[in-house]
Formats: structure tokens, C-alpha cells, sequence
């Protein structure tokens, strides 16, 4: 029997991270994998690499599609369409690559403040809370006028 297998002897006890160690190993070994195959482990470049990766992707595929119903001509014409499609993207991302970092920034901060937002509204369901109505306007003001009066008393 390996040691792995062996049951502690009497007086001693089981190793309760045992699990976790393994498992940990296990995941760094498997990174490490990935990463020397230059697999999906790989760490994702700037945005504009990523971009520009997405742009010839797409372009490979669409262009590689076969409608069966569409002659060679409408196949060439898609053809063009995406090359054309290819040669406006790619210069713009190679001179602003750093617009799109921002952009990237800029949309996981609206995914942040979206999340935020959802996470409180369930919060609010769960707890079957009322939602936040103004208060009826008192005698004397008008029903929708946009401002609202303030005691200052």
C-alpha cells in the first residue's frame, strides 16, 4: 500500500487539508499544462490584441461559410464585404490601442455598477420590501413639477 492509501496508525490523525492540497496541485499542474500548450489557459493580451483576435476570427469564419443556395458570385461578394470589413477595423485598433483598454475598463464598470444594482434590487425581492414610492404631495403642491419642497424647520 502507497503511503496515500495508509490509514494513520493509532495516535496519529488523518490530515484534515489533505483534500484541498491535492486538489490545489492537481489545478497548478493543469494551469501549468495549459499554459505551455498555449491553450485557453492563456492570459488574454489588451484589449486591442483581443479585438483584433476577434476581428480575424470572425472574418475566418463568415468568409469560410458555404451557401448552398447563393452562387460562387454572392460567396465572392461576402468574400469582399468582410475583407473590407477587416481592412476599416484593423488600422483603427493598431492606432488607438489604448482607446480600447478604456473601453474595456469603461464596460466592466458599467457590468460593476449593472451588478450592483441587480444584486440590491434582489436583495430587495427576497425580503419582499416595498420599493422606495415618494410620498403623496401635501395640500398645496403640484402632483408633478419636477422639484420637491424641503422643510428646513
Amino acid at each position: 500500500m502507497s503511503e496515500a492509501t495508509e490509514r494513520p496508525g493509532p495516535g496519529r490523525a488523518p490530515d484534515p487539508d489533505a483534500w484541498e492540497r491535492a486538489c490545489a496541485e492537481d489545478l497548478a499542474a493543469e494551469e501549468a499544462r495549459r499554459r505551455a500548450a498555449g491553450g485557453p489557459g492563456e492570459q488574454p493580451g489588451s484589449a486591442a490584441e483581443e479585438l483584433r483576435k476577434l476581428v480575424e476570427a470572425v472574418a475566418g469564419k463568415v468568409s469560410s461559410f458555404q451557401l448552398p443556395l447563393a452562387g460562387a458570385t454572392a460567396q465572392g461578394a461576402v468574400r469582399e464585404i468582410v475583407e473590407q470589413a477587416k481592412a476599416a477595423a484593423l488600422p483603427v485598433i493598431e492606432r488607438n490601442p489604448e482607446v480600447f483598454d478604456h473601453l474595456a475598463a469603461a464596460g466592466s464598470e458599467l457590468l460593476a455598477a449593472y451588478r450592483a444594482a441587480v444584486t440590491r434590487q434582489e436583495a430587495r425581492w427576497t425580503r419582499d420590501e416595498p420599493a422606495h414610492e415618494p410620498s403623496a404631495p401635501r395640500e398645496g403642491e403640484a402632483k408633478s413639477g419636477g422639484s420637491e419642497r424641503i422643510d428646513l424647520d
